[in-house]
């Protein structure tokens, strides 16, 4: 803990002004204050102001305010201590000695530095073998995956040799063997079994220690521990064998990727094999968690990246660390990697110091989506900028980032970049692609699956808008749906969208089912004439209905459009209207509709059905234009509005039209029968 003298010292000689401008871009706003944009909430209009004579920092917005410690404390996401000492570090001023409270926290203190130097050595020596002619291999790998030397050296990546002791060997004058076990480097072998009856010891070893060497990896010889065999006592009086150890490399001919924390140390490894045979283990293998190193705690490359997060404000987040790497030396230096893990929460909040804006560019496979949507709730939750602070970039089937730009180049992953989508325009279409939201099975089914996302919004307005977005994406017309959806929405509670007790379809949609079907009603041995004898055409309802909606597709986003679409395209060999492939409840739908033919199917009634729809259709597009209208920007954009005014203009138009007058359909309003 920094002593009251230490923290008054560096308080006196810290420019909060300069401090605070590391972190955001601070303008001139009088005599004494600068204002930004505050880092602790999202803001577009500058509330945060920094006092440079008092040196206190204060937000209009969200209220917080402090001095240079509490700031750096609270935008690092660190203790006050840490925050003592990074300002110190920022303003080179030499740290006191460290005190500690007790003798077991100033050995955790010293195990932690060891560890930290354990694992800079170690890098070091993976460095020197890859220059080496027994690192041949390993440059050709990495040049093949476009690799450079400049960028190899950038990342500090290594090769380990296929030999289970030199970096043992390496190590063991520096450090003591109990250090090198903690680090995570090393694996032991250790055994202590009975002896046969009456065998003796021979002179330099014996011939269970020799059947232990052929179990351990080429050219490591085991080690025997002195210490067990004395507190054991003899071999032959106590009738056991003594203890044989052996410690040997966890990475053997692997291509090493050191993993950094935030402040650029080396805390870990992951080790590429370059082996292809069955005994090579998996291909990436990481450090196991030790005293300096949680994998879930740990943003590859993000020490790197960190300063050019900041600067544009937004991070690319990608899953391997080669595609990290590929990423980084296009140019993109605001890339980051989950480090061979699922993102975790303690991630999310570790990136969120640096930025609430964020790419996600996972590998567009089953597994990289689910990855996707996982990581995208998390932000979520984490209160990362909703409206446009999460995008998603899906590249093409079969590419990850790191194949990408090797074959398409570095300006063709700028593009896929800009053209990245809104988190919940991807989320909508992988809804659409999972489920047929052409019936209400799948329109319900799609609504619950974004339900969970919707409900890790923190802001009601924000759930409502997307609850309303969602009804509009997936072509929702039922009332009974989006008032639904929109109260589950807004409670943020665990509960589902309950499909209502029955679709409800409008009598014009009954009239046109019931035209479409009449095609299937007739005897299949029957021929069917449709032509003029003398006057006028026979009127043949299955006929006109068809070409209303095929040529206008008038059915398109009613609750009905699957069973339409089932009765449109069923062939001419499917004589019986209920044998169409269809959906249970369509099945039962179509019954309810043909059961209830109370009055005669005439050509008046078809056109009345067809004008009814195509009212809701215009009435549709006229509250989407309004929506557009309403959408923040769109008045800045002088074209784009005119074209949206005119084009509500001439929907109004449109719906004045007398040919659309309600006079096909005597129901009066709220007369509605549900099918």
């Amino acid at each position: 803990m920094p002593t009251e003298d230490f923290k008054e010292t560096v308080k006196q000689q810290a420019d909060i002004v300069r401090i605070v401008g590391d972190y955001i871009k601070l303008k001139k706003a009088g005599a004494q204050n600068y204002s930004g944009l505050c880092p602790f909430h999202g803001e577009k209009t500058p509330s945060f102001s920094v006092h440079a004579t008092r040196q206190f920092y204060h937000c209009f917005g969200c209220g917080v305010s402090g001095d240079v410690f509490s700031f750096v404390q609270k935008v690092e996401n660190i203790t006050f201590p840490e925050a003592v000492r990074l300002v110190a570090q920022k303003l080179g001023i030499p740290l006191p000695k460290a005190t500690f409270s007790n003798p077991a926290e100033a050995r955790e203190a010293k195990l932690r530095a060891q560890l930290f130097d354990v694992q800079e050595r170690a890098a070091a020596f993976f460095q020197e073998c890859l220059r080496r002619p027994e690192g041949a291999r390993a440059r050709e790998y990495l040049l093949g995956r476009g690799v450079d030397e400049e960028t190899m050296a950038r990342f500090r990546i290594g090769y380990a040799p296929d030999s289970g002791f030199l970096l043992r060997d390496r190590l063991a004058g520096e450090f003591g063997e109990e250090l090198l076990r903690e680090s995570g480097l090393f694996s032991w072998k250790q055994e202590d079994r009975p002896m046969a009856s009456g065998a003796r010891r021979q002179e330099g070893g014996d011939s269970g220690a020799a059947a232990d060497e052929q179990q351990l990896p080429r050219g490591l010889a085991p080690v025997r521990n002195d210490k067990v065999e004395e507190n054991n006592g003899s071999s032959e009086a106590g009738g056991r064998k003594p203890a044989v150890q052996a410690m040997y490399s966890k990475f053997r001919n692997r291509v090493m990727f050191p993993i950094s924390n935030d402040a650029g140390k080396i805390i870990a490894f992951t080790g590429r094999t370059l082996a292809t045979d069955e005994k090579a283990g998996p291909k990436y293998l990481n450090s196991p968690e030790t005293g300096i190193y949680s994998k879930g705690r740990v943003l590859f490359n993000l020490d790197k990246a960190k300063e050019a997060i900041r600067k544009l404000d937004y991070a690319i987040l990608v899953e391997g660390q080669m595609d990290c790497i590929s990423v980084y030396a296009a140019g993109f230096h605001n890339v980051i990697a989950s480090s061979g893990t699922a993102f975790t929460e303690i991630q999310v909040k570790l990136l969120g110091r640096f930025s609430k804006k964020v790419v996600v560019n996972f590998d567009p496979d089953t597994a990289g989506a689910k990855a996707a949507e996982r990581t995208l709730s998390l932000l979520v939750e984490e209160e990362f900028q909703i409206q446009d602070g999460i995008k998603v970039l899906t590249l093409e089937q079969g590419f990850d980032p790191d194949l990408y730009i090797r074959r398409k180049g570095k300006d063709a992953y700028a593009l896929a970049l800009k053209n990245s989508q809104k988190y919940f325009d991807y989320l909508i279409e992988r809804a659409r692609s999972q489920f047929p939201v052409r019936s209400a099975e799948g329109k319900l089914k799609a609504v619950n699956y974004l339900l969970p996302h919707i409900q890790r919004v923190p802001s009601r307005i924000v759930r409502d808008e997307l609850g309303q977005e969602i009804a509009q994406k997936l072509g929702i017309d039922s009332a009974v749906l989006r008032q639904e959806l929109r109260h589950v929405a807004s409670e943020r509670s665990a509960a589902a969208v309950k499909a209502p007790a029955e679709v409800r379809a409008t009598d014009a949609e009954r009239i046109l089912i019931r035209a479409l079907a009449s095609a299937r009603l007739m005897q299949p041995d029957s021929e069917h004439i449709s032509a003029r004898d003398g006057a006028e055409e026979e009127f043949d309802p299955a006929r006109q209905a068809q070409y209303a909606l095929q040529g206008e597709a008038l059915h398109r986003g009613l609750a009905t459009e699957s069973l339409v679409e089932a009765l449109l395209n069923a062939g001419a060999e499917i004589a019986d209207v209920m044998e169409i492939p269809c959906s249970d409840s369509e099945r039962r739908m179509l019954a309810s509709i043909l059961l209830k033919e109370e009055e005669e199917l005439t050509a008046e009634r078809l056109e009345g059905a067809v004008r009814a729809l195509r009212r809701i259709h215009l009435r549709r597009r006229q509250e989407q234009v309004q929506r557009e209208l309403n959408k923040p920007g769109v008045g800045d954009d002088k074209v784009l509005r005119n074209e949206l005014l005119l084009e509500k203009d001439r929907l109004s138009r449109a719906l004045r039209d007398p040919s659309l007058a309600e006079d096909g359909l005597r129901n009066p309003p709220g007369n509605q029968k549900s099918a």
